[in-house]
């Protein structure tokens, strides 16, 4: 009798524990103050305790990698609550809850978001791994419950809800809920503005209320 099935029953922990450990490196090297350069299929494994090859093996490539640590991020930072959101009758409070969750989202590991995303922008081959196809059909269907996800109105909410809208509102003095009202107020402004006859006496006000330009007070 082959002993192969149980040596693979006994290998699957050791992968999965490989897994988290190569994550884990990965999290805390893209955390580090200094240079993105830092940010290596080598430099991982050797923190992992890992051959460089085993890396490769588990994710196949540095874009694969990094997709596996956005993955993580999404797990950690509650954006397996979308469905919900999506669930809502109301499209408006449908909206409401997509911000609420993208800022909670970005401000999980904000450093690690980042600068993921900044060597996105920089790597063609990371950069369709930031996931803004994603949040862009997730806006889309949200406003065609609307009447129109045309790219007039679906271009700026992609533009207000993004990682980099959040890191310039969360101020030391703004909290990450009031960095949602916020940007739930500006939303609802910007649809306004697109469709103000079928939008203005149609849309409520965010759960948190308006906060206008009040909303900073540095």
């Amino acid at each position: 009798m082959s002993p192969r099935p149980y040596q693979l029953g006994r290998r699957e922990p050791a992968v999965h524990e490989n897994r988290g450990r190569i994550l884990a490196a990965a999290r805390e090297i893209l955390s580090r103050p200094g240079r993105m350069a830092h940010f290596t299929v080598e430099s991982v494994a050797l923190r992992a305790g890992v051959a460089r090859a085993t890396v490769y093996y588990q994710f196949k490539s540095k874009s694969g990698l990094v997709e596996a640590i956005f993955d993580d991020l999404a797990a950690r930072g509650g954006l397996r609550g979308l469905p919900e959101a999506f669930g809502r009758p109301d499209p408006w409070q449908a909206l409401d809850e997509f911000i609420a969750i993208f800022c909670r989202f970005w401000a999980s590991d904000r450093i690690v978001i980042r600068r993921l995303r900044a060597q996105a922008a920089l790597d063609p081959e990371l950069e369709k791994v930031a996931r803004d196809p994603r949040r862009r059909q997730g806006l889309a269907a949200i406003l065609g419950r609307m009447g129109s996800a045309a790219p007039e109105r679906v271009e700026p909410l992609l533009v207000l809800t993004s990682f980099e809208t959040y890191d310039a509102l969360a101020t030391d003095d703004r909290s990450r809920e009031q960095v949602a009202a916020l940007i739930q107020w500006l939303a609802r402004t910007v649809l306004q503005a697109a469709q103000p006859s079928a939008s203005a006496s149609s849309a409520p006000r965010s759960r948190a209320g308006a906060p206008g330009p009040r909303a900073r007070s540095g």
